[in-house]
């Protein structure tokens, strides 16, 4: 936000400081012309309002975009980063032949009955009747992949296999998929399977307002038993900023009408929905609040009830991984019994375990369904996910460090040599100030700091910059604005890849002050409040 008058003051206030005429040593005066140069090119970038409004969105990946020599001058930055993504769009249409969309979920039930309700009288005598029968009643496996034609065009294969107490069968699908316009898209799609014959279906997606919606589905299942036909069509309209409705109409099989309510916020989740229908006809509630914490935790709990019954289901979510979120639900049904359902997502792969525990209400299931995945859950965090993330972490670190030793290593050198030049102007800037009990500043260290005695065990990786700090006072004040302090001259990364900070030990009219400030944070001196007690 600085403004053409402050970036000239500023070009030239670093143009004296590092101008090789006024260095007589040959080492200075070779470290200050590559200075000089780099303050020079970074003038030529901010000088144009162009290239500046290109680096202050993108930074230098945007200045290196090719393309930008078709780009008409005087634009303003909205319109910038429109051509940048445009040109961004370009490029990713050049490698749509290469890419897919794999996805897949893998599905393992498991009938566990035994471990709650036995027939201990009647199996006794048999050997290994002791032990609980827990067997794998069902399976099912679906994979699907994208196969982009065009820009417009997309291929879509997918197929499915299930099992459920020993019989099965699969069918796989291919559709076709073309966007119209930017209102809407079309789909055909072909399919066959061992249990069913050949099925033929039609999609359409239309935006009929910028807040409404239609998607129509036909299809004609082919069966021994005569030709099967279905069709569904849901409207859905935005109601506010958060909120979505929609009507749902199917007919067919299972004909039925549904309308539903979705609210979803950045804290919350709520869902209302009612079905007529045949065979089930039913009106659910759910709920899911969001903490906002890094792990992004997620509680639900939902009430279902209808023709076949009732059921209340209760879990939680976690992440436990960059790409990976664990999450479980218990579910209690009358007639359907006790359940836990534990499911793992992995990237565009997913994974679910439907844990049948008994027929029945026994509250001991449902204290073992609630209390066991949470004691297996902390104990595996804490066992083997805390120190499987922290390991994974370390080698990102350091392979962060190793890709970036060499860039590190000449900034390193740049800023030492940046502080050499500065020698004489800071020693210039102290007197000034002296003489009007302005800012003076006695110690700065930038880097990590370990105050927390639980990381007493890390190592403290600071650098002192002193000199550099006390080259940014001007009319005894000091203003760093809202980013990283690496850049600033004389300064650098001493710990790639870490939580850094800034600490200043500073005088002003006589008086020491003191200030941490995060690597990113504002930081603008003097201040009463870093004023130190002198009681203290």
């Amino acid at each position: 936000q600085a403004s053409q008058e402050e970036l000239k003051a500023a070009y030239r206030r670093l143009c004296m400081l590092y101008h090789p005429d006024k260095h007589r040593d040959p080492e200075l005066k070779s470290q200050a012309e590559r200075l000089f140069n780099l303050v020079h090119q970074a003038y030529e970038v901010l000088s144009d309002p162009q290239t500046r409004a290109i680096y202050d969105i993108y930074g230098r990946r945007g200045l290196e975009m090719e393309g930008w020599e078709v780009v008409e001058r005087k634009r303003t930055a909205a319109e910038i980063r429109e051509e940048f993504e445009r040109l961004q769009r370009e490029r990713e249409e050049r490698r749509l032949q290469q890419r897919t969309n794999p996805k897949g979920t893998i599905s393992v039930g498991i009938d566990a009955t035994d471990l709650f309700d036995r027939y201990d009288e009647e199996y006794e005598d048999v050997p290994g009747s002791s032990f609980p029968q827990i067997e794998i009643n069902k399976m099912h496996i679906s994979q699907s992949i994208e196969a982009p034609l065009t820009s417009t065009d997309t291929a879509i294969l997918s197929g499915n296999l299930s099992t459920q107490n020993g019989n099965g069968g699969g069918s796989i699908n291919l559709a076709l998929r073309r966007v119209t316009s930017a209102k809407g898209w079309g789909e055909l799609e072909f399919g066959a399977g061992d249990l069913h014959g050949p099925l033929f279906g039609l999609k359409i997606f239309r935006n009929l307002t910028p807040r409404c919606f239609i998607t129509t589905n036909c299809a004609l299942q082919f069966s021994s038993r005569g030709v099967r036909p279905g069709l569904t069509t849901v409207l859905a309209r935005n109601l506010d900023k958060n909120t979505m409705g929609y009507l749902q109409w199917r007919w067919g099989i299972q004909s039925a009408m549904n309308t539903s309510i979705v609210r979803d916020t950045k804290s919350s989740h709520l869902t209302l929905a009612m079905q007529l229908g045949i065979p089930h006809s039913f009106m659910m509630v759910s709920y899911q609040h969001k903490f906002q914490d890094e792990d992004q935790t997620r509680v639900k709990g939902s009430l279902k009830v209808g023709f076949f019954g009732t059921i209340v289901e209760y879990g939680a979510e976690r992440k436990i991984s960059r790409h990976s979120v664990l999450g479980a639900t218990v579910s209690v049904g009358v007639p359907q019994g006790v359940s836990l359902k534990i499911k793992l997502n992995r990237a565009s792969q997913t994974y679910f375990f439907p844990v049948h525990l008994t027929d029945q209400l026994l509250p001991s299931a449902v204290f073992y369904a609630t209390v066991g995945p949470l004691v297996i859950y902390f104990a595996m965090h804490r066992l083997v996910i805390k120190p499987y993330l922290r390991a994974q972490k370390e080698r990102e670190l350091e392979k962060q460090r190793e890709s970036t030793a060499s860039d590190i290593l000449q900034k390193k050198q740049e800023a030492e040599a940046a502080v050499r030049l500065m020698q004489e102007s800071v020693r210039r800037i102290i007197e000034a100030e002296e003489a009007r009990m302005g800012l003076i500043v006695v110690n700065a260290w930038y880097g990590k700091f370990v105050n927390d005695n639980s990381r007493k065990n890390e190592k403290v990786k600071v650098i002192d910059v002193t000199v550099p700090l006390q080259c940014l006072v001007k009319d005894s004040k000091l203003i760093l604005t809202e980013a990283s302090k690496a850049g600033l001259p004389g300064f650098y990364d001493p710990c790639v890849g870490e939580e850094k900070s800034l600490k200043v030990l500073y005088q002003f009219r006589g008086v020491l002050h003191q200030v941490m400030s995060a690597d990113n944070e504002a930081l603008r001196i003097p201040k009463q409040s870093h004023r130190i007690d002198a009681d203290g």
